[in-house]
């Protein structure tokens, strides 16, 4: 299990209880931004913040998990309803970049981006501190009392900003990989039981820097092609030889999170730009994309039966040689059906 490092002038304990009996995620995004800040600031030595900044690098850490994954927070979650709404009022693309959604934020004269920004703040910086004052209740003398203990919390309160102690941004600082990976491995329990179905939450929490290569899973349908000489899209049905088609997830990556090749269909060029992160219909779509996959395997399992890329059907397939087809198809259908739904329940729109 992981822990927060030891600091012997530190409560560290009181820290580490901010993220036990959670109920939103705005603990974790609140102390990530704040590390994030006082790294931006160390050449400075800048140790106060305005809270706007803070609450605007927390939308930016999020935001690609709620808009791009459709990770659910929980239906009560502010930070993801504050998301929701920013991603309208500045016409933020789903999958923007952290900087530009922090300058964008940062710099805004948008009054409703300011004011769901504002919102944070009747929950966010007071509470993360109920460690620190355990059993009051009122936000007003956690203000106050957050100014009577020097070293004790990790920052002042302030009505518009807040000011990080120097024990504790040496602390945060010194140790800042370990402890923002502690609380994205929180975060990542938290938010799988909030996706109990949803497939590998921890790699949806940080925008990757870039997606896989397709190389390997394109050399794969080369196969099939030489073999067949062409096939049909089973979108638009337009006729696609080698070198003339698109390597499509037939299960938006965006919700599955991997390229195995039991996902993977070649598919007509401009139709797998425009299908983008949508779901196909099971009823309309499913058995062309079986068929397809089953010729495959069949002709790859001849051709290079010792092709990896066959490994990744065994995922989903006891073996590859001895099932029929019903039974295939049926394998198939249980491991696809039930994501396709579980994606629509999260967000994600059929085409």
């Amino acid at each position: 299990m992981q822990q927060l490092p030891y600091d012997k002038n530190l409560p560290i304990e009181k820290l580490a209880a901010c993220f036990k009996n959670t109920t939103a995620t705005y603990k974790f995004y609140w102390l990530l931004s704040i590390i994030e800040a006082l790294e931006d600031g160390f050449k400075t030595q800048t140790t106060i913040f305005s809270k706007h900044d803070i609450f605007a690098r927390m939308v930016s850490n999020a935001w690609y998990t709620v808009n791009y994954f459709h990770v659910s927070f929980g239906k009560q979650d502010n930070l993801q309803t504050a998301i929701n709404t920013i991603k309208y009022s500045e016409g933020l693309t789903v999958d923007a970049d952290k900087k530009e959604i922090l300058k964008t934020l940062s710099q805004t004269e948008n009054n409703k981006t300011k004011n769901i920004l504002a919102s944070l703040n009747n929950n966010v910086p007071h509470w993360f501190l109920s460690p620190w004052f355990p059993g009051e209740k009122n936000p007003k003398n956690i203000y106050i009392q957050s100014k009577k203990y020097p070293f004790y919390c990790p920052y002042i309160l302030d009505k518009d900003f807040i000011t990080v102690d120097i024990l504790w941004a040496n602390y945060f600082l010194n140790n800042a990989a370990i402890i923002k990976s502690f609380c994205f491995w929180k975060l990542s329990l938290f938010l799988q039981a909030k996706n109990p179905n949803v497939p590998d939450i921890a790699n949806k929490l940080i925008k990757p820097a870039s997606r896989n290569s397709l190389t390997k899973q394109r050399k794969f349908w080369d196969i099939v092609l030489d073999e067949l000489g062409s096939v049909n899209c089973i979108y638009t049905k337009r006729e696609m030889t080698k070198g003339d088609f698109a390597v499509e997830h037939f299960v938006p990556y965006n919700f599955v999170s991997h390229d195995l090749m039991w996902n993977l269909i070649p598919a007509d060029k401009s139709f797998n730009s425009s299908k983008s992160d949508k779901l196909p219909s099971m009823n309309k779509y499913f058995d062309s994309f079986f068929n397809l996959q089953q010729t495959a395997i069949k002709i790859v399992s001849e051709k290079e039966p010792r092709n990896k890329s066959l490994e990744d059907y065994l995922t989903i397939l006891p073996e590859l040689n001895n099932l029929g087809t019903d039974d295939i198809k049926k394998k198939f259908r249980d491991t696809i059906q039930p994501l396709i739904t579980i994606a629509a329940n999260n967000g994600f729109e059929y085409l």
